[in-house]
């Protein structure tokens, strides 16, 4: 019985973080890293990746928490089997919790900077990865609306999502800024490729979700479907671009325009589902050539 209990409150605290998206940190992070040093990490440059991974991993998985925490009489009527509203896991529980991954994030970025000052003999070369951190803090904060100072850009719309999406695009750099190099131009790259593609998906979410969103201020909500679509598509556009830019620009090799021909393609068809309506659909395959541009941009990297 004992046994059995505590595999679920395993398993209650894997679903509070979002414990399986948090791994998109770990991948953005590497990602950073290896678009900077044009070879994958190795020796103390790899350990200060993985302390850095570590430090994005419990990062969102607090972020993530906190928003369950504070979001607790929303999702009391719309999702009350998360494990909060439920109560399979307390208030004060979730609290501690929230804290202890920050805490995590925080003494890995520390233990990440340790390594970095024996490496340069210089605490300096530390501060851009420090600066990147206290930016997505406060990111953090003026989303969630954390103290009687902020911007509430959870409540904003457009605003919002893209602070959610630069806080994704931020990972990269973070990433390159623990080897070293967070202004690489293939990580810039990344970093605005990335949040593109993140900030039209979370307006093709919002899409989705307005039906549960009633009385909440989102952008699908505050424009309407259709705007949001045409927002959404003028945004994947940009992003269009954005993959061929680093060819146009030498930043990547010649072999990186065949490379993003699948991401290319597959952002072609989001454009008939975002016509006919099918946000689902347009959503996921958005993320599906999200997930392509990355497999291409590190191949094209690594050659």
């Amino acid at each position: 019985m004992t046994r059995r209990r505590l595999v679920a409150t395993f398993s209650d605290w894997l679903e509070l973080f979002r414990a399986g998206n948090c791994v998109t940190g770990l991948v953005g992070v590497f990602l950073g890293a290896t678009l900077a040093l044009e070879t994958i990490p190795s020796g103390d440059e790899a350990r200060i990746t993985l302390l850095l991974g570590l430090s994005v991993y419990a990062f969102m998985a607090s972020w993530n928490a906190l928003n369950d925490y504070l979001d607790l009489d929303i999702d009391k009527v719309n999702q009350p089997g998360r494990p909060i509203p439920s109560g399979r896991i307390s208030i004060s529980s979730a609290r501690n919790g929230i804290l202890l991954m920050m805490a995590i994030s925080l003494g890995s970025l520390a233990q990440g900077g340790l390594i970095a000052s024996g490496l340069t003999e210089d605490f300096s070369s530390w501060y851009p990865a420090v600066f990147i951190w206290l930016a997505a803090i406060l990111l953090l904060v003026n989303y969630e609306s954390i103290g009687s100072v902020t911007l509430g850009l959870k409540e904003r719309g457009l605003p919002g999502n893209l602070a959610i999406s630069l806080s994704v695009g931020l990972v990269v750099l973070f990433g390159a800024a623990g080897v070293f190099d967070p202004w690489n131009q293939r990580a810039m790259s990344l970093f605005f490729i990335g949040t593109l593609y993140n900030l039209a998906r979370e307006i093709i979410k919002d899409i989705e979700d307005m039906e549960g969103d009633e009385g909440r201020n989102t952008f699908a909500m505050r424009v309407g479907a259709e705007k949001a679509r045409a927002v959404a598509w003028a945004i994947l556009l940009v992003t269009m671009i954005a993959l061929i830019s680093p060819f146009a620009l030498n930043v990547f090799p010649d072999i990186h325009l065949i490379l993003m021909a699948p991401a290319l393609f597959t952002l072609t068809v989001v454009k008939k589902h975002l016509f006919l309506a099918e946000d689902t659909a347009a959503q996921k395959m958005t993320k599906k050539s999200m997930i392509l541009a990355l497999i291409g941009i590190l191949i094209s990297a690594l050659v």
